[in-house]
């Protein structure tokens, strides 16, 4: 089978996102192809280079989002017209105003697209765009009208990256957004704020503008397979509409979820005009996605929300590589029955404040216990909470000193990994006999499938696919709630038992849930349900020009490939074993058993 496997800021990337869980799955489905479409985010992006690539990685194709060269076309009239009656109606949809109000040729009122943005179906056959597998709304049939008809010109035209950076772009956001009928957020959208949505719609679009979707490129793969949502997923959209190829969307965060918790300080309408973008996105993405794929129940009801139907919904948890927790794991009576150790980014949504206050409390009640918080900030504002939460544990726990002689030294410690004491992330939980999470914010808990591996208990706070991830495992309490905390680990380190309990009951749920292997196995298997179901795309010819139907073999799990002993049968499709070269025989007639027998 031949992959097509979409990346954005991600694989095959040094440091890119997904990056781990993409190369563990392309090596251990080393039977597959895969072709590489990647997305990069930054030029720093780009200077890492990438990753090694295994042999079955046939081609790598990258493309920019954070920097555009212009690509000189000039549009003429008629494609001006065109880019106008589709972008408006882009726009129009995610303003909230009703078909016709953003200076359409041609649209009535009532939701209808005009000819020129009308986009053809999947595979090319005539007809407006319907969504299948979901609920069909107006707004999401103008929606996809308008993206696909948007794909169409630029595939005509050689590219829109000029059309979408100019400044009748911006005039057609504007006029969309002051259009009757338009929600409150969008009329109330200044200048600065038009600006900034038409350059990040701009930005996303540029999926639409690449030569990705031709025969010799996601034309020729079997799957395309997104790896995240978003901009990811518009070259699997756009191959399926071009030629037909089945799409897969995996996401372990979903990029609407994302949206709202990376921009609370934008302008309202800055935040209300992207939020509906990535929901159409999302929408339409689902609508025609095989099958839709999330990494735990909590992105499983944001995926439902944003119009995910059910039936096509899988959970695939991550893949965790278990072995470098093995030696941990498998020693548990080497932890400090005493400490509490933190592993993760430090950032405000870690909520370290509270789990400082709630070992002021364990304190007093376990005085020989020590906190250790073991992690790196991430970026500028990580680096300023961790300086807080410092100068905080400082004020909380003054250094304490065994003797008047002896030097202070304070029960909280602020570490990294990587250092001699901690050389690997194995050794920040084997340090500890309880992993605390604190979280405010999370989505899969990556730091917790870590210490259960390493046969740890855990304290954790609700969030995210926590209590999902945990199983029973641990304890869990409410967030931002100090007192519970305290409470929780209280009772774990009063009873040593317990403690060893728990741990080998996490160490056993996440081998059996959280490890590559079910990971890759569960998308092997994904992979074959969705070829198996795929129409026959590439029709292979006999001698005598005439299709073969079975030429193209079902996929079996033996890791063999079909040798073709005859040169001379006309192949269109890829593959296939000699028998079904041969020329087609006649079936005989069936002879009607007699009267009696029946």
């Amino acid at each position: 089978m031949r992959i097509g496997l979409l990346t954005e800021g991600g694989y095959p990337y040094v440091g890119g996102d997904a990056r781990l869980w993409c190369d563990r799955l392309v090596r251990g489905l080393a039977q597959h192809e895969f072709d590489v479409y990647a997305l990069s985010r930054s030029q720093d992006q780009e200077d890492e280079g990438w990753v090694p690539l295994p042999p079955n990685v046939r081609r790598v194709r990258t493309a920019s989002l954070w920097t555009a060269e212009d690509d000189d076309v000039a549009l003429g009239r008629r494609a001006r017209r065109r880019f106008t009656e589709c972008f408006g109606e882009l726009t129009a949809v995610l303003c909230g105003a009703p078909g016709g109000s953003s200076g359409l040729g041609g649209s009535t009122g009532s939701g209808e697209v005009p000819a020129a943005g009308r986009a053809q179906g999947s595979g090319g056959a005539s007809g407006g765009v319907s969504v299948s597998g979901g609920t069909s709304t107006p707004e999401a049939d103008r929606f996809a009208n308008a993206l696909y008809g948007l794909a169409e010109l630029a595939r005509d035209e050689d590219g829109l990256a000029g059309a979408l950076r100019s400044e009748a772009a911006v005039r057609t956001l504007e006029r969309a957004c002051r259009a009757p009928g338009a929600h409150r957020a969008a009329r109330e959208a200044r200048v600065p704020d038009l600006l900034a949505v038409a350059g990040y719609l701009e930005r996303a679009l540029r999926p639409l503008s690449l030569d990705w979707y031709e025969d010799n490129g996601l034309g020729a793969v079997d799957l395309c397979h997104a790896a995240s949502g978003g901009t990811a997923v518009l070259p699997g959209l756009l191959a399926r509409h071009f030629t037909g190829v089945p799409l897969l969307v995996t996401e372990y965060g979903v990029r609407l979820r994302t949206h709202y918790l990376t921009a609370p300080d934008a302008p309202p309408a800055v935040r209300s005009l992207l939020a509906a973008f990535h929901g159409r996105l999302a929408a339409e993405a689902y609508a025609r996605a095989e099958i839709v794929t999330a990494g735990n129940t909590h992105a499983r009801r944001w995926q439902e929300r944003c119009g995910a139907d059910r039936g096509k919904l899988r959970t695939v948890h991550p893949g965790m590589d278990a072995r470098p927790f093995a030696e941990v794991g498998e020693s548990p009576d080497c932890a400090d029955p005493d400490t509490l150790v933190w592993v993760g980014r430090v950032e405000p949504a870690k909520d370290l404040v509270s789990l400082l206050h709630a070992f002021a409390e364990v304190r007093k009640r376990q005085p020989r216990t020590r906190l250790r918080i073991v992690g790196a900030p991430a970026g500028t504002e990580g680096a300023a909470y961790l300086g807080h939460c410092r100068t905080l544990a400082a004020q909380l726990f003054p250094d304490e000193a065994e003797g008047p002689h002896a030097a202070g030294d304070n029960p909280v410690s602020f570490e990294e990994i990587g250092g001699p004491e901690l050389p690997a992330a194995a050794d920040a939980y084997a340090s500890g006999a309880v992993t605390v999470l604190s979280s405010v914010v999370e989505g899969f808990p990556i730091s917790l499938v870590e210490a259960m591996l390493c046969g740890r208990a855990t304290v954790s706070t609700d969030v995210g696919a926590v209590t999902e991830v945990i199983g029973g495992t641990g304890l869990v309490v409410p967030p931002r709630n100090p007192r519970a905390l305290a409470e929780a680990c209280v009772t774990l380190l009063r009873d040593p038992e317990r403690i060893a309990r728990l741990g080998a009951a996490a160490r056993a749920r996440a081998l059996e849930l959280f490890t590559v292997e079910q990971n890759i196995e569960a998308f092997h298997g994904i992979y074959l349900e969705i070829v198996s179901r795929a129409p026959i795309r590439r029709v292979v010819l006999d001698e005598a020009g005439a299709p073969l139907p079975f030429a193209v073999p079902a996929e079996a799990h033996l890791q063999v490939r079909w040798a073709d002993p005859s040169p001379s049968p006309r192949l269109v499709a890829r593959g296939g074993p000699g028998w079904a070269t041969e020329p087609p025989v006649r079936a005989t007639t069936p002879v009607p058993a007699p009267e009696g027998a029946r």
